[in-house]
């Protein structure tokens, strides 16, 4: 029997793209001209109709998540393994506790404008917000202006916490399917130590 090999993290970024697999970066650099926001920073696709997505339709969700899996960080995030941690943390929480704990995290996190860490304040596992977070281009101020035409010169309204929060829910239900609307019990994981 061959021995487990351990696996590295994968590691991406916001501004990771791998053109010819359809996979871009729609986050625009400081030498992009007004014509060119919106187009690949890579190879100056235009992909997306940001005039309907900047609408936010909660009604148009599908588009919304197509569109999003244009980017490679946005299709990574709906495709990747969500963590066994995370996924007992949504357990324990059942989806009522979750929609608190989604808006709790919007709110601390992301809706004061002016965070000196905006764009890093939100971790890639350990959570399944984080995952659904980064996922939906809610993980931070500058994507959400981006992506969701939210400005970053206020706090977000009630509303915008709202949109962010159904989004971040959205993409959970369609990727934990095992958990019920009120909390499990889910034994904790232990770490093994050598003795």
């Amino acid at each position: 029997m061959k021995p487990l090999v351990e696996l590295k993290p994968l590691k991406i970024s916001c501004t990771d793209s791998d053109c010819d697999n359809d996979l871009h970066c729609f986050k625009a650099t400081r030498q992009m001209g007004r014509e060119e926001r919106g187009s690949c920073r890579s190879c100056g696709a235009k992909l997306i109709d940001w005039q309907r997505l900047h609408r936010r339709s909660i009604e148009d969700v599908e588009f919304t998540f197509e569109a999003l899996h244009n980017e490679k960080i946005r299709h990574h995030f709906f495709h990747v393994e969500i963590d066994q941690r995370a996924k007992n943390y949504a357990k324990r929480k059942g989806w009522l506790e979750l929609r608190e704990a989604v808006e709790t995290r919007i709110r601390k996190y992301v809706a004061k404008s002016g965070n000196p860490r905006d764009g890093r304040q939100t971790p890639f596992e350990g959570n399944p917000i984080y995952y659904a977070q980064h996922a939906t281009a809610t993980c931070c101020r500058t994507c959400l202006n981006y992506w969701h035409d939210i400005s970053k010169d206020h706090d977000l309204t009630d509303d915008e916490v709202d949109y962010c929060a159904d989004l971040i829910e959205m993409y959970l239900r369609e990727r934990l399917d095992d958990v019920q609307d009120g909390p499990q019990h889910v034994p904790p994981i232990r770490s093994k130590t050598m003795r």
